[in-house]
């Protein structure tokens, strides 16, 4: 007997649907609707969002206000704060969720795999072991098992 498919009906709009005109993380970055971004905290110079289309629950990106498209653009304070909140989004992902370890990266460029390669930022995704089953192989699919507003909420309470 064959086993019921998965469900991760969100990715289809990022698949289909049309990609935003403005940059998300100058969206983010003006806005003051946190929620609405997916903002789970906001230091002096850089953020700190939930991807909306995340590898796992969890996934956020640390990124600088000003929109600038790689590392060497960043300027010293920026630089140091982008580390620091790595640093923290490390700390309240284990307080939140317990990973069992992360990826952290930074896609330079589309041929990078940056889905905004003109504004930098890093992304720090948790992983547990066993998380990566058939679905990435098989399928091409990733399931993420927590929605987006349960993480931020978990994330905000830690930051």
């Amino acid at each position: 007997m064959r086993e019921p498919p998965l469900w991760a009906p969100w990715r289809l709009a990022y698949i289909k649907g049309d990609k935003p005109g403005e940059c998300i993380f100058c969206a983010a970055a003006r806005s003051a609707d946190d929620a609405e971004h997916h903002v789970v905290h906001r230091g002096e110079l850089i953020l700190v969002m939930l991807n909306a289309f995340p590898y796992a629950p969890g996934h956020v990106m640390v990124a600088p206000y000003r929109h600038v498209p790689g590392v060497e653009q960043l300027e010293e304070p920026e630089l140091l704060e982008l580390m620091t909140l790595t640093r923290r989004a490390l700390a309240a992902l284990r307080a939140a969720m317990s990973p069992d370890g992360f990826n952290l990266g930074v896609n330079l460029g589309k041929v990078a795999g940056a889905g905004f390669d003109d504004h930098v930022h890093q992304h720090v995704v948790p992983r547990w072991e066993g998380d990566n089953n058939f679905m990435p192989v098989a399928a091409d699919q990733r399931v993420v098992s927590q929605a987006l507003d349960d993480s931020r909420a978990a994330l905000v309470e830690r930051f």
